[in-house]
């Protein structure tokens, strides 16, 4: 089981298909990446990574949070989450994971906070049907209707659905698509809306409802593994002196 990531949310677009179709994204950022700590089973009783995201403002941080950030030598971060791993899927403190964690076509799923709307009627929160539009119905088109029933019980179960809050709270989607992974720019695009608003900050991990396709980085994609392999071949195109030599004997029998 590999780590997520935390982005944050820009907003959405479309990108084309090779056949000329469009596809609606929404984009991710995904920005200065970092594990700051690790849960093993020895030590907290779980396997676990702590990601970091964003910079923050050290005047903004507490006192005992510079001190973690001091521990991990990180700069402070904007938001931490937890990711829970396999043993074998830790991942060194201080590594920054790069947007290539995810690669296109593979699924994933979001876990963000929901736009706030505030207090919603039934027709709005739960999509109720409302009463009807004539037959002796004045001002309460868009009511609940009974809410209880007669004299036994007498009263109105926990848990009805009734007017009330509407948003703002944790949820999930799963099995959202990825059409683009750009690592160089730090950005995420996945098919479809994700929840939560723009600027807000949102978990991606492996969906657990499909299978993962093959290739991809484990236990993650480290910033340095990308630049670490581009000067191994830089000397494999620099060893061939062969069009430099050929004047230096072809002018020997000029004379």
């Amino acid at each position: 089981m590999r780590t997520g990531l935390i982005a944050q949310k820009l907003g959405m677009t479309r990108v084309f298909t090779g056949e000329g179709n469009h596809v609606a994204v929404t984009v991710l950022r995904v920005a200065n990446c970092q594990v700051v700590a690790q849960r093993t089973q020895d030590k907290d009783g779980y396997t676990a990574l702590q990601l970091g995201v964003g910079t923050a403002k050290v005047k903004n941080v507490t006192k005992p949070q510079r001190g973690h950030f001091a521990k991990a030598k990180v700069e402070p971060k904007a938001r931490l989450a937890e990711f829970r791993v396999s043993e074998n899927a830790l991942v060194d403190v201080g590594a920054e994971i790069t947007a290539a964690h995810f690669v296109p076509g593979q699924y994933v799923d979001v876990t963000g906070t929901s736009i706030g709307k505030g207090f919603a009627g039934g027709m709005k929160r739960w999509n109720f049907g409302g009463l009807r539009a004539t037959h002796g119905v004045s001002v309460s088109h868009r009511s609940l209707g009974s809410t209880g029933q007669r004299q036994d019980p007498g009263k109105t179960f926990k848990n009805k659905k009734m007017a009330g809050h509407l948003g703002a709270e944790r949820v999930t989607t799963q099995s959202l698509e990825i059409v683009v992974a750009d690592a160089d720019r730090g950005v995420l695009m996945i098919k479809g809306s994700v929840p939560g608003s723009e600027g807000g900050w949102v978990l991606i991990k492996d969906a657990v409802k499909r299978k993962a396709p093959d290739g991809l980085p484990f236990p993650a994609a480290l910033r340095g593994d990308r630049e670490a392999a581009a000067p191994e071949a830089a000397p494999d195109t620099a060893a061939e002196p062969a069009p430099e030599a050929a004047p230096e004997s072809a002018g020997e029998p000029a004379p």
